[in-house]
């Protein structure tokens, strides 16, 4: 028996839990990408410094969930944590960070 079929026996995917999971991760980036919009225009950052400020907020919130939520067992909670904790949503959360980024630097600027 190889070593990966003897984990899964021993700890079983459950895919109403792995779904959860990724359901969590993607609430939690949409919500800080919109964030980090709102920081970026109140700080009237603009080109490459806001796109900076949310690559370094977003591996700033990958960390934490990995610390915090994980407790540094990425492997327990996804199938493949690497696309889905490190790298899942980040460009689906940038058109919600560039709209709000967008629209409060207009709002701070006017």
């Amino acid at each position: 028996m190889a070593t990966q079929e003897r984990d899964l026996a021993i700890n079983p995917i459950v895919a109403e839990s792995v779904q959860h999971n990724t359901q969590t991760i993607s609430n939690i980036r949409s919500l800080t990408s919109s964030l980090f919009g709102i920081a970026s225009g109140i700080l009237g950052l603009e080109s490459y410094s806001g796109f900076i400020f949310y690559l370094w907020g977003t591996l700033l919130v990958s960390v934490l969930v990995w610390v915090i939520l994980c407790r540094r067992e990425q492997k327990t909670y996804f199938q493949s944590p690497v696309a889905e904790l490190w790298g899942g949503d980040v460009l689906g959360g940038l058109s919600s960070f560039v709209l709000t980024w967008t629209l409060f630097y207009g709002l701070v600027r006017a």
